[in-house]
């Protein structure tokens, strides 16, 4: 089945879908494919570009791609402040490989001038694990998520370096070097659950986005 993005929202066909509304940042990266598998699960779509863009979405997915190319562009579009401000207010974020870069409080290795959107208690190296060609996939165990293993896929990754006192691990390689975090509302994995036909991580979101809907 194909699916087209519009300028502003997911072409789910003329119902209605009656799913909470989650924004993903459109500004670069693999937002596509975030959008397929939150529809998929039964979410409605709204692609994030400018500051109204976030008025009205229940939740917020950062993707993957190049953070410093995201960060650049948040704040070149009026972006970043008001991203600040709903996390803040309490919006649920989940952030993926460059996504956590953009919520961590600390980036390792970032290039010059390069900002994060400082909310998540870690602190967080970017490309940590070398060159796209040293991408790799592996297993996890994450208990919060229960079942069986997730099968994560990791393409110039970052890693969690340190996990301050707000938030909490969820998974870790077979080294103890974590990949995976929680903070309250929001949440952050280094690698690409929305390329690998895993969904429990997305699913783990919604539950987040849902909850604070219903508060």
């Amino acid at each position: 089945m194909t699916t087209n993005l519009r300028s502003e929202s997911l072409d789910a066909g003329d119902a209605a879908p009656a799913g909470p509304r989650v924004g993903v940042l459109a500004l670069q990266g693999d937002f596509r494919e975030h959008a397929h598998v939150l529809t998929e699960l039964g979410a409605q779509v709204a692609l994030v570009r400018r500051p109204e863009e976030l008025d009205g979405v229940d939740g917020l997915v950062i993707p993957g791609g190049e953070s410093s190319v995201m960060d650049k562009l948040a704040r070149m579009f009026g972006l970043a402040e008001p991203l600040k401000a709903a996390i803040a207010s309490g919006l649920p974020v989940y952030g993926t490989c460059a996504g956590l870069i953009m919520l961590a409080d600390t980036v390792l290795d970032a290039i010059a001038g390069q900002e994060s959107l400082g909310c998540l208690d870690v602190v967080v190296r970017r490309n940590a694990f070398g060159s796209q060609n040293q991408s790799f996939e592996t297993d996890l165990d994450v208990p919060a998520l229960g079942g069986d293993p997730v099968h994560a896929v990791f393409i110039r990754g970052p890693v969690v370096e340190s996990v301050g006192a707000a938030a909490t691990a969820l998974a870790s390689l077979a080294d103890g070097r974590v990949v995976a975090v929680e903070q309250g509302n929001l949440l952050g994995t280094s690698f690409h659950p929305e390329i690998t036909g895993e969904h429990r991580f997305h699913e783990y979101f919604l539950e987040k986005v849902r909850s604070r809907a219903r508060a």
